[in-house]
């Protein structure tokens, strides 16, 4: 006789106990997403558990040193042209001369 749903549900259940499985959650924006798929292709894995799961522990058996630079997330450095940072010192001069009370300290 064939099992229920509920029964199967149930062995399912008892069977990530006993493994101490766990489900992670990930939201990720567009980019992310065909980021993943790209590697999906290149490697032909078809599930993205797989991909995830395959990443995670590759990742992890390079170590410490060899995986950081990997896990760093870019930072964005913001460095105004010359006359940009000209103007805004010169617009920021008029208003503090407006009120004498400021003190001026100049950028160093």
């Amino acid at each position: 006789m064939a099992k229920s749903v509920q029964e199967r549900s149930a062995k399912t259940a008892r069977r990530r106990v006993a493994a101490a499985e766990e489900e992670l959650r990930l939201r990720v924006r567009p980019g992310t997403r065909q980021a993943l798929a790209d590697l999906m292709e290149w490697s032909g894995i078809t599930e993205q558990g797989e991909a995830m799961t395959l990443m995670i522990h590759h990742l992890h058996a390079l170590g410490s040193a060899k995986c950081q630079p990997l896990l760093i997330p870019p930072r964005h450095v913001f460095k105004p042209k010359e006359n940009v940072a000209r103007e805004f010192l010169n617009k920021s001069l008029l208003a503090i001369l407006k009120d004498p009370s400021d003190e001026i300290i100049e950028p160093g």
